[in-house]
């Protein structure tokens, strides 16, 4: 296999297809200050998806959905992430306007991405005014909109990442290196973006900036995710404004386009797109499918964690109950101060990705080493659990057994599980983008079809763990122990496939795009 790979490698790749010539040909390389303000985008967008992961889900159940149907709320985010990144991706490399190809895009994703927020937060307030309850009862209006609210929420995200990636391309012109350079400040803003959401989501007072979020419909704890919404939108619309008023476009003329879908009926039009989708599936060599296979168990070990870390610290971790108490609140605060831990971990690890992978001997070791170092911080959740358990005392608050905070001990194994998670994090956003590249060098489709190809393998399981992870817990009491140890399966297997199956790639080529810190 290492053979058939060096010899794909030693071709030239076949040409791209026709109607992509004229967008591919050699533009004028930007300052790199442009390239710059495009890449900071990426901390308004990461803000808020920083949010979601540490606060929404706790948020769903105080709207009333219980845990067990919590999960189902995630099925947004895969959906959207299959659908709309491709075809947004696929429409704005074609895209006339005068504003340019990826501009319109990224100023449509900007705004609705307001739109949602403001729906997120004002779910409960809105479902109180329309005739819904105050109290822990369900309340099923306020459910509609935040479910509303949040389904345009990943999709407005989702057409954001896509054209903001493209777009440093753009700018970069015909110039790798530049392309490697617009790829880390990307990655590094996105850090920083984390950083930040997560220590907005910790901090437990910062609704006192705006008062007024704090109703009888919303309490502290939905007061501070409002506030924490409307600086996320503050910080991405700034950003953006500045970026897309700063930096221009020129027009794309797609000559080729023109002549070749001339008297072309617009059904056929319509299906130009997934014609090519499923070309692409079709072309696929099999490291390519290796790859997918790997990636596919990689992320299904990922998402359980992803989905329900804040959860298991207040629940497992903490000894709380939703809605009893201030302790399970403490715990998902702790949870955020872990996954700020995770994100700086996380962007230290991306800079020397590098240099870890010629210690290792190649990425596929790498990769490999990494999703087994997954497999047992996920075990190490039981172990945690086990010893909070083990060692939780409780105490009588007005008649009531209330769990007193865990020991320091317990606490900081959990803050070690988030923050050593960070290295293998690093590595997933970067590694398998880089070798979708190049496994896809010896295929007829473009870069950006290959990489939505390789997106499948990763909302996929996020699908599977979105429907199937809220009954399975069920089944074990409600918990989310039973998720993370299936994830630790996963990623063992993963990480025994990535170094028995997964070909090796030159490690010069591979070196140099892993460098470039490509995320998802």
């Amino acid at each position: 296999m290492s053979m058939s790979m060096s010899m794909r490698n030693d071709k030239l790749p076949p040409p791209p297809p026709l109607e992509l010539h004229s967008q591919l040909s050699e533009s004028p390389q930007r300052p790199i200050w442009q390239i710059i303000m495009v890449a900071a985008i990426a901390a308004g967008v990461q803000f808020g998806w920083a949010l979601q992961l540490s606060l929404l889900t706790p948020y769903v159940q105080l709207l009333g959905i219980p845990h067990t149907w919590a999960s189902f709320i995630w099925l947004c985010g895969p959906i959207s992430g299959m659908i709309v990144q491709p075809v947004v991706g696929y429409y704005s490399d074609r895209c006339t306007s005068r504003f340019g190809r990826r501009r319109p895009f990224i100023a449509g994703g900007s705004i609705l991405v307001a739109v949602a927020v403001f729906l997120i937060g004002y779910a409960a307030d809105i479902g109180v005014a329309t005739g819904d309850k105050v109290g822990n009862s369900p309340k099923p209006r306020a459910i509609s909109i935040f479910v509303t609210g949040f389904w345009i929420l990943d999709v407005a995200n989702n057409m954001l990442q896509g054209p903001c990636r493209a777009l440093l391309a753009d700018l970069s012109g015909s110039n790798s290196g530049r392309i490697r350079t617009g790829n880390s400040l990307f990655a590094f803003f996105m850090a920083v973006g984390n950083v930040l959401g997560y220590a907005a989501g910790s901090y437990t007072h910062l609704y006192r900036m705006f008062p007024f979020t704090k109703t009888h419909a919303c309490d502290v704890y939905c007061a501070n995710l409002k506030t924490c919404f409307f600086i996320s939108i503050a910080l991405l619309m700034a950003i953006t404004v500045l970026a897309l008023t700063t930096v221009t476009e020129d027009v794309f003329k797609p000559e080729n386009v023109e002549k070749e879908e001339e008297g072309t009926a617009p059904a056929r039009k319509s299906l130009v797109f997934f014609g090519e989708m499923i070309g692409a599936l079709k072309e696929l060599s099999r490291p390519m499918w290796i790859l997918l296979l790997v990636t596919f168990l990689n992320w299904f070990a990922w998402f359980p964690f992803l989905l329900f870390d804040t959860d298991w610290m207040g629940r497992e971790v903490y000894g709380g109950k939703l809605g009893e108490g201030a302790m399970y609140n403490r715990g998902v605060r702790a949870g955020a101060l872990g996954l700020m831990l995770n994100s700086i971990v996380s962007g230290a690890a991306s800079l020397g990705i590098e240099r870890l992978a010629r210690i290792c001997g190649g990425v596929k070791r790498l990769w490999g080493g990494v999703n087994l170092l997954l497999a047992v911080c996920l075990a190490m959740t039981v172990l945690v659990t086990k010893m909070a358990d083990s060692s939780r005392h409780h105490t009588m608050v007005n008649g009531t057994t209330t769990p007193l905070p865990p020991s320091a001990g317990v606490k900081g194994g959990a803050l070690a599980v988030f923050a050593v998670l960070g290295i293998p994090l690093s590595v997933t956003f970067s590694i398998p983008c880089a070798l979708a590249s190049i496994f896809s060098n010896d295929s007829g489709v473009g870069q950006g079809l290959s990489l939505g190809v390789l997106n499948l393998a990763i909302v996929m399981p996020q699908m599977i763990v979105s429907i199937l992870s809220g009954p399975w817990d069920a089944i074990f009491g409600g918990g989310n122990l039973p998720a993370f140890v299936v994830g630790a399966i996963a990623a063992a297997i993963s990480g025994i496939l990535a170094f028995t199956l997964l070909p090796s790639p030159p490690p010069d080529v591979v070196l140099a795009k892993v460098s470039g810190g490509t995320m998802h």
